[in-house]
């Protein structure tokens, strides 16, 4: 699968998509990157004098390049998908931060996918920041299916 038409099957559009672009998608995992601009509108009160990027937006950006990227993949082996909505519910997380991302970063994710049941999807996910440093890492799950019209 072309890595943008899975940008393109997102539910999320601007100001709430976190993935600028895919580098890898595979059965077991995914890597895109995300460039926090400086004019995103929650910088402005997160922190006055000092802005940087809320740990659940950096949480955010995980999931969608780790876990939804990564489902919209693994669901295209099983289904078509052009007249099917996506439906995502993430019910778990567990985060550690350990570098802050200022306005005007780039990051990277990576995920590995701990497994796939029942339309249930567990990855562990890494952002790094440009620099190699880890950002944060820890283990996302969620919900995700394609549920077709009248079914």
């Amino acid at each position: 699968m072309d890595f943008n038409k899975i940008i393109e099957k997102l539910p999320y559009d601007k100001p709430f998509l976190f993935v600028d672009t895919l580098s890898h998608v595979g059965m077991d995992g995914v890597s895109g990157s995300f460039n926090f601009s400086k004019n995103l509108d929650f910088y402005r009160g997160h922190f006055k004098e000092h802005p940087i990027t809320p740990g659940v937006i950096l949480t955010e950006c995980c999931a969608q390049i780790g876990l939804v990227c990564l489902g919209i993949f693994l669901l295209s082996e099983n289904y078509e998908t052009k007249t099917n909505d996506l439906t995502v519910a993430f019910s778990s997380s567990e985060m550690e931060f350990y570098q802050p991302v200022y306005p005007g970063d780039t990051v990277y994710v990576s995920s590995e996918k701990l497994y796939f049941r029942f339309n249930k999807l567990k990855c562990k996910v890494k952002m790094y920041n440009a620099a190699k440093e880890l950002v944060c890492k820890g283990e996302l799950a969620g919900m995700i299916k394609y549920s077709t019209h009248g079914a």
